[in-house]
């Protein structure tokens, strides 16, 4: 079977991988502490500058999960010039199961989604992230035409 990373450029996988390392941990962080969060984004800048996005908090308490994640998209669209790469990150049920979702983008036109089922914690520990899978995903950012 193919990977992805057959036709990724080194950039490319580097970009992808550094965005998941940087979101994986702040996502695991987040349901130890509130058993859930809210959609939030990353992004590589075009000077290799990894950063975290976030909806306005105001926002966020105001809108579901699909709403806050529309802005971030369209967040990311407005400052795609200055990125090469763009992770978004939802808490969602999957099969019944917990799991987190990463979409991760880049300029070169890739694009992925990728899920990681875990437990839930209690007693506000860290929740044990489970095997990962990635699978193709849909352009949000850099979307041709």
């Amino acid at each position: 079977m193919t990977s992805w990373r057959d036709t990724a450029s080194a950039s490319a996988q580097e970009d992808l991988d550094g965005l998941l390392n940087v979101v994986l941990p702040l996502a695991q962080e987040l349901l130890g502490k509130n058993g859930q969060f809210y959609p939030f984004g990353a992004s590589v800048s075009a000077t290799g500058e990894a950063s975290l996005t976030a909806a306005d908090p105001g926002l966020v308490e105001r809108q579901k999960p699909d709403q806050v994640l529309a802005g971030l998209y369209e967040g990311a669209r407005a400052s795609a010039a200055d990125n090469r790469a763009a992770a978004f990150v939802v808490d969602v049920l999957v099969n019944g199961s917990d799991a987190v979702r990463v979409e991760l983008e880049h300029r070169d036109g890739i694009a992925l989604v990728v899920l990681v089922p875990y437990e839930p914690s209690t007693h506000k520990r860290v929740p044990k992230f489970e095997q990962m899978s990635a699978s193709p995903g849909e352009p949000q950012v850099w979307i041709e035409g």
